[in-house]
């Protein structure tokens, strides 16, 4: 947790410079790119378990996770008076994980005990606000040592003539190399695929969303969501392994292809000026049998005009998969098999809070510096996992 503390105070150092520039006041639309928002996002999460997947669906779950993301957006108007908003965002995980260490099952140490993750983006959107009309674009990628991945999107947003509601469109693509990192004792000799010994193989994920966002009155805005989601490739993990009830043990293998639909509503509630009353239905369904609902609550509440807590509950439930069966008993008749968990039926509760400081005046005097938060949540689900999540954000505007 340490760590998170001190990469936020890096940043702080970094944009000290940025903070002690004087704000525009003028309201001149300058041509100029400049600084619109810059955030930071430290987190940290650590799990715990007792089905993990890599050793068939029994052993540990331990992870830990410490992330930084850190994104920045710039801005300028154009002759046509269009504004034009880019987008870097660079975030890096590193973690360490019992469990992936059970690849190989003598090892005390392997390279898959801990990882790093890079993902860099970049987007670019144009919006006419005399229409009320914005396009954009947006390239990721992700990398770490057994996963590659390029993404691209594109996105239309058109507002109402009064401004009170609000259209959106995107379509997604994600485009996937995989390692074949199976476990060491299914392992047969070393493949052709990789520069590293190891075999690649691909998965391809293209996703089509919509959503509509209407202002009812002064103090209700609902959303309705709706996504398509489509996978096809590789969608097993190399690495997890299966126990059949004749006690042989075989690699994953899920089918190479899955659709999925998740549906959604939010509403929003202001509840006089100190309350907010923040709530979210999602409904998801897959051709891989889960069936899932997730409904979410969150109450910020102002304590002064800058400070403010935001209790927040989550409940989410599923079905398993069809493919699902726990250690030692899937047959040798099942065309598919898989013992993650991750897949299987349970229950999850998440509970937490935050709490948010945005003076006026910005933090410590400095007025571009005009937020902080910090949050924490507690992670239980019903097949026996836990986890603590614990994030720092600051926002330079």
């Amino acid at each position: 947790m340490k760590q998170v503390f001190l990469t936020a105070l890096g940043i702080l150092a970094l944009l000290k410079s940025y903070t002690q520039q004087a704000p525009d006041t003028t309201g001149y639309e300058n041509r100029k790119l400049k600084i619109e928002e810059v955030n930071l996002v430290s987190s940290y999460y650590g799990q715990t378990g007792d089905h993990g997947a890599v050793t068939g669906g029994l052993g540990a779950q331990k992870l830990t996770d410490i992330a930084n993301v850190f994104d920045i957006r710039l801005a300028k108007y154009d002759r046509k008076l269009r504004k034009h908003t880019f987008g870097l965002e660079v975030g890096i995980d590193h973690f360490s994980s019992a469990s992936y260490d059970k690849i190989d099952l003598k090892a005390n140490s392997s390279a898959s005990w801990s990882d790093t993750r890079i993902y860099p983006s970049l987007t670019w959107t144009v919006e006419n606000e005399k229409k009320g009309r914005s396009f954009g674009i947006g390239l990721s990628s992700s990398a770490e040592f057994d996963y590659h991945s390029f993404g691209a999107n594109i996105s239309f947003t058109q507002k109402t003539r009064d401004r009170n509601g609000e259209f959106s469109v995107r379509l997604q693509g994600y485009f996937d190399q995989v390692k074949l990192l199976t476990p060491i004792e299914l392992r047969s000799g070393a493949g052709g695929g990789g520069g590293d010994g190891y075999d690649t193989d691909n998965r391809t994920t293209v996703a089509g969303s919509l959503s509509w966002s209407q202002v009812i009155n002064k103090n209700l805005q609902v959303m309705v969501l709706a996504d398509l989601v489509h996978q096809q490739g590789f969608l097993s993990l190399p690495f997890y392994r299966v126990y059949f009830n004749d006690g042989t043990v075989h690699q994953e293998k899920l089918p190479g292809s899955r659709f999925k639909i998740p549906l959604g509503f939010r509403a929003n509630y202001f509840l006089g000026d100190k309350v907010i009353i923040r709530t979210y239905y999602r409904f998801y369904h897959d051709d891989w049998g889960i069936t899932a609902h997730t409904a979410n609550l969150e109450v910020p509440v102002k304590i002064t005009p800058f400070v403010s807590i935001s209790p927040f509950y989550r409940f989410y439930t599923q079905t398993a998969a069809t493919w699902f069966a726990p250690y030692q008993e899937h047959t040798s008749t099942d065309k598919y098999f898989t013992s993650n968990y991750d897949l299987s039926e349970f229950n999850s509760n998440f509970l937490g809070a935050g709490i948010r400081l945005a003076p006026p005046k910005g933090i410590l005097g400095m007025q571009h510096f005009n937020m902080i938060e910090l949050r924490y949540g507690r992670y239980t689900r019903s097949n026996n996992m836990n986890a603590n999540s614990l994030s720092l954000n600051i926002r330079f505007k």
